[in-house]
């Protein structure tokens, strides 16, 4: 994806928050906040991307891909909070509820989580995708981000706290807490596209692959990186006695398992016949990153 691509999401993020001053500025600019943090950008990139390779329009998928976006910078909003991992940092910058305070924060994770679907089911989106192709994404990303998915993920996280947890745990986790989310992206992109069920299945595949990939190397990053480095507080794994794939494995072992998922995610985009050159290399890319 080129850098027209990534402005052209950028703009689409920022134009569906509410313009002007508002009685809940405070909510707004909060909101605000936490979705300039920016990142990586990988799930609405994973949207954008899967929509092409399918020969879809893009332009469909852009509401999809904003929306997928919102549901995760909701999370990591939440995530910080004090009652969760709370964690000061986020990106480099305080955290969302360090500088609007914990109520605000909350309430900004619970307005970006219903402002996705709302663009979701917009007049706008059902347009450009189809109203069959809104009703699909939105139950997706609903069944992706819910009480067994992202959400669910989150709350075994929670009471994996100070336990020895097994690998059986860690990896369901995972699944839920990390993989879920990516996996959505990538079945959206074909949903935005009208892809038929095996390829859905495959770019699924693929997203839970790098999704379980990604968080291996943010396991193996927690404890090999500086702060600085990975824009967060490093080391929040051990300090809360979790267990990791890192702690449960070692990292040597880790490094294998993020190879062979990485693989599978390559093995995956055999199913498409256009060019999937940037797919691969996007994965190759998230497993090897060092933030």
């Amino acid at each position: 994806m080129d850098n027209n691509e990534l402005s052209k999401i950028e703009k689409a993020l920022f134009g569906y928050l509410p313009a002007g001053q508002l009685k809940e500025q405070k909510l707004i600019d909060a909101m605000r906040y936490s979705l300039e943090a920016g990142g990586k950008r990988v799930r609405p990139t994973l949207v954008m991307e899967f929509c092409d390779l399918c020969g879809g329009n893009t332009e469909a998928a852009l509401p999809f891909a904003c929306a997928v976006e919102m549901i995760h910078t909701y999370s990591l909003i939440h995530d910080d909070l004090p009652c969760m991992d709370d964690d000061d940092l986020r990106r480099g910058k305080p955290s969302n509820h360090k500088v609007f305070g914990e109520d605000t924060a909350l309430l900004a994770g619970d307005a970006l989580q219903t402002l996705a679907f709302e663009i979701l089911t917009s007049d706008a989106a059902c347009e450009a995708a189809g109203e069959r192709a809104c009703r699909k994404a939105a139950n997706t990303l609903a069944k992706y981000a819910g009480c067994v998915g992202m959400v669910g993920g989150q709350v075994i996280d929670l009471m994996s706290e100070n336990t020895k947890a097994p690998i059986e745990t860690v990896r369901e986790l995972v699944y839920k807490k990390t993989a879920c989310l990516i996996k959505a992206s990538c079945e959206l992109g074909c949903i935005a596209a009208g892809a038929d069920d095996e390829k859905t299945a495959a770019a699924s595949l693929y997203g839970e692959s790098i999704g379980i990939a990604f968080q291996i190397q943010d396991d193996i990053l927690d404890c090999t990186s500086t702060d600085e480095e990975l824009g967060k507080p490093v080391g929040s794994d051990e300090e809360n006695n979790k267990s990791t794939f890192v702690s449960l494995l070692g990292i040597e072992e880790c490094k294998k398992q993020v190879d062979s998922l990485t693989d599978q995610a390559l093995g995956a985009l055999d199913n498409f016949e256009g060019d999937t050159a940037f797919l691969r290399d996007y994965a190759l890319a998230l497993a090897k990153r060092k933030s």
